[in-house]
């Protein structure tokens, strides 16, 4: 065993990942035991073919955060760093994502963009897989989705080809964010059979390109998204992960594909020690959320930035889904700070427990008019109108026949609204905020504690990668040692770094 006086030269030579660490010792019988550690880079992490067929240095994804919370900027800063963000198209109208591919549409690094699916308003799906296919955006996170749907499959498939040496080049590619093995299923299948024939039907493909489509998976690459902010069925990640990477293996197998399935994780990382486990696992790569709507590019308020940053593990919990309302989906937000679940929850069960507005009781009405919704029933129902007679009309037809329908959108419109005033710091709404988080960001907080990192203003999501690849890998050599039964000091531990010391570490 190493003598306890050198133990911090070890420390700071396990921390200059470029360099190899050899320890020499000799045993108390005399005999000489040598060890050695290898040099690890934060871009030896993951699975390298997945970084250069996706066009990045690093196997670090940020994901697409709903209302483009992950924002336009929040995508320039992880590409610059050499990582792959996704812009968060959900929730937005379509005027501004496509400002938000105009905004991107010359940068000279990878990007990409959110597709969720949308059962409510289909329309809206499609026309975004058309923009992207239009404008070229060559890649797209898939979430939310419960079944493949005609437009993710038109994405896909667009421009299919086979190339001279008989390769089938698919252009337009899909990241899918699932958290069930039914759904990975799907998306490591090829494009079912009744879909190509509908798009060649309507002519968006030929049947030669059909052909090809049955030979690709829709999505060679699928994160597996354990317990995190927003849809999310709080799987814990150490056994959701092996699940769907075996599935990727027996799948490979199955179709006989000339490429490799892999799988990402994503949910609950935001520690080195979370990023660590994620790699250990055979993670091609590691995606983040929740901590980054606390950074400073995020595309929401200082005032969110700030309740993130205060925020532990266990102040997180389940509302329901203004997006899939009706269905009784839920999502995970942030219970600290706001009266959002508890209000979203009584509306939910108002929901299920009357056929119309009219229905409710008139003390209960009366709460809801002055506490939540600060306006007459009516007036709400009058301007949720007039918002889907421009963006869904059916949804106003539906309405007008089937009082229910007509409550949940009135419903809807409180919880739209609480993540636009979260968004927008709205000061007279604060206790209705809706945040969408995950206990990541209390995990995140524990470890950033007393650092420069504490302070939300300090945040930037490309220092925040940096760290939590830097701590990854500088773990894993530490753990090499552990193994090996060489003792660490009690307090080593893997500190918050300015980008300056990670540089200087590197070099």
């Amino acid at each position: 065993m190493i003598s306890t006086d050198k133990v911090h030269n070890i420390t700071e030579a396990l921390r200059k990942l470029s360099q190899p660490l050899r320890i020499t010792s000799v045993e108390s019988d005399g005999t000489p035991r040598g060890v050695y550690v290898a040099p690890l880079l934060p871009e030896q992490l993951g699975d390298r073919t997945f970084c250069r067929e996706v066009g990045i240095l690093y196997p670090y994804l940020g994901g697409s955060m709903a209302k483009g919370i992950s924002s336009v900027a929040m995508v320039l800063e992880l590409g610059c760093a050499g990582m792959l963000g996704f812009f968060g198209a959900a929730g937005l109208p379509y005027t501004e994502v496509e400002a938000a591919v105009d905004s991107l549409a010359d940068a000279d690094f990878r990007y990409g963009f959110n597709l969720i699916h949308s059962p409510h308003e289909p329309d809206l799906e499609a026309a975004l897989a058309e923009l992207y296919i239009r404008r070229n955006v060559r890649l797209v996170e898939a979430s939310a989705f419960m079944t493949l749907t005609l437009p993710l499959v038109r994405y896909r498939t667009h421009g299919i080809h086979r190339a001279a040496d008989g390769e089938i080049i698919a252009p337009n590619r899909i990241i899918a964010k699932v958290s069930r093995e039914e759904l990975a299923e799907k998306f490591f299948s090829p494009p079912p059979e009744k879909l190509l024939r509908q798009l060649v039907d309507e002519g968006a493909i030929t049947a030669g390109q059909a052909e090809l489509a049955s030979q690709i998976p829709m999505a060679q690459d699928v994160t597996a998204e354990a317990d995190s902010g927003g849809h999310t069925d709080n799987r814990p990640a150490i056994a959701l992960f092996p699940t769907i990477n075996s599935l990727a293996s027996r799948m490979e197998q199955k179709f006989g594909y000339s490429v490799k399935l892999r799988v990402g994780l994503a949910g609950g990382i935001a520690t080195p020690a979370a990023a660590a486990a994620a790699f250990t696992m055979g993670a091609a790569y590691i995606m983040t959320g929740s901590v980054n709507q606390s950074c400073v590019e995020s595309g929401t308020s200082d005032a969110v930035r700030r309740m993130l940053a205060e925020t532990r593990q266990a102040d997180v919990t389940m509302a329901p889904a203004a997006d899939m309302f009706e269905m009784g989906v839920t999502v995970q937000v942030l219970k600290r700070g706001t009266m959002f679940p508890m209000r979203a929850t009584k509306l939910y069960e108002i929901y299920r427990s009357y056929d119309r507005l009219d229905a409710i009781p008139a003390p209960e009405r009366e709460k809801l008019e002055k506490a939540l919704f600060l306006a007459p029933l009516g007036d709400i129902w009058r301007d949720t109108r007039a918002f889907f007679l421009l963006r869904d009309p059916r949804q106003v037809e539906r309405a007008e026949r089937d009082p229910k329908h007509l409550m949940a959108l009135v419903f809807r419109w409180y919880l739209g609204q609480a993540a636009h005033w979260a968004k927008d710091g709205a000061s007279n709404r604060t206790m209705d905020y809706q945040v969408w988080c995950g206990p990541a960001m209390g995990a995140f907080n524990e470890w950033a504690a007393g650092s420069f990192l504490a302070a939300p203003e300090q945040r930037r999501v490309a220092t925040v990668a940096r760290n939590l690849l830097f701590g990854a890998a500088l773990l894993t050599r530490a753990n090499i040692l552990r193994y090996q039964e060489i003792k660490l000091p009690a307090d080593f531990r893997i500190e918050p770094l300015e980008d300056i010391q990670i540089k200087e570490y590197l070099a």
